[in-house]
């Protein structure tokens, strides 16, 4: 999933002020570049304190942006976000009454609420970016676009989840009060490369934070599906293939069952790794699956095993299916600050490959 985060500011760096009404800080021009990246993503996502104060639609508000949408074979507004701890809010809200997009609540309560009519709720332990990012890809997101308020955005930027930050600055609005929410990364945004433009008036600069890795990511991926081919079809177990790429550029594979009955395709490609006095902080490793987060056969999962030797990127095709145990490789490997991509348009291919389980 690629993360895209936007935010408007005053020229003192404020995202509202504490009046009681919704302070405008976009131009006309600034607001129709926010609904094309609307357009663009498959799911938007707010704080609940945002639909209280400011009572957003989250909308195209343009036909001509849901038929392109449909064009696309996309359905023509995407998917609503939002998080609630206590689900305060009133289902005569906009996020719930207009639109065409499914609705989705992240919550950490387990009281009955009538916004489960109008609303599909997903009930968490906890409100981690991880766990949200994970059951979003799991529901077909690809690109999630996130518009705030300040403490969804930290609890994004916290985990280092966000791959584009857009900040546009009206210069022409300062709002001066200490106690008004102020917007902070938790980090200097300089360093990062930057695309500078201006609609009418607007100062908008937008930073990559992750880099766009698709090309090299697909290939190497391709790499570790066409070496679970050569696993022996098993009853108990998936073919997968994992491939790992050091930063200094070395390479090994591996895949199930390779030299052990009971070796994972992470497992065997990280053994060779080592073997060979590979440094694997820092490194990515490709896998045909998700890599898992149960073992019973070895002391520790994959997912362990990947945290454990520091790699700083993970990269799949397909979640887990739950044949056996249900995975949280995915999830582990978040909180434990691995960026993980999934590309499930190759996962058929990996499907196909464990048909013998009947995926």
């Amino acid at each position: 999933m690629r993360i895209f985060a936007s935010v408007a500011l005053s020229s003192d760096g404020y995202m509202d002020d504490c009046s009681s009404r919704r302070l405008i800080l976009s131009t006309p021009a600034d607001w129709r570049d926010v609904l094309r990246l609307r357009a663009e993503a498959d799911a938007i996502l707010v704080g609940a304190e945002t639909i209280r104060r400011d009572d957003p639609s989250l909308t195209l508000h343009d036909e001509a942006l849901q038929r392109r949408r449909i064009a696309e074979g996309r359905d023509a507004e995407p998917m609503k976000v939002t998080l609630s701890r206590s689900l305060r809010l009133d289902p005569r809200a906009k996020f719930f009454t207009t639109g065409l997009g499914q609705r989705l609540i992240f919550t950490t309560s387990n009281a009955p609420t009538p916004l489960e009519a109008s609303a599909t709720l997903i009930r968490c332990p906890e409100l981690t970016a991880a766990r949200i990012v994970t059951e979003l890809e799991k529901r077909g997101v690809h690109k999630l676009f996130i518009e705030g308020g300040p403490h969804t955005l930290l609890i994004f930027f916290d985990a280092n989840l966000i791959d584009m930050l857009r900040v546009a600055v009206n210069p022409t609005v300062t709002v001066g009060d200490p106690h008004a929410p102020r917007f902070d990364a938790g980090f200097s945004l300089e360093k990062y490369p930057q695309h500078r433009q201006t609609f009418d008036g607007m100062e908008v600069t937008t930073y990559t934070l992750h880099p766009d890795r698709t090309q090299e990511d697909l290939h190497y991926l391709r790499m570790a599906i066409d070496l679970s081919h050569r696993c022996t079809p098993c009853a108990t177990c998936y073919r997968v293939g994992a491939v790992i790429v050091t930063r200094s550029g070395e390479i090994y594979t591996g895949y199930t069952h390779e030299t052990s009955p009971t070796h994972h395709a992470e497992q065997e490609a990280i053994a060779k790794a080592l073997a060979a006095g590979a440094d694997l902080r820092g490194g990515t490793i490709y896998s045909s699956l998700e890599p898992c987060s149960t073992r019973s056969s070895e002391p520790e999962s994959c997912s362990e095993l990947i945290l454990r030797h520091g790699f700083s990127r993970t990269v799949f095709a397909l979640y887990e299916p739950s044949c056996f145990v249900s995975c949280q490789g995915a999830e582990r490997l978040r909180e434990g600050g691995v960026e993980v991509r999934v590309y499930d348009e190759l996962g058929n291919d990996v499907r196909a490959i464990n048909a013998h389980l009947g995926l």
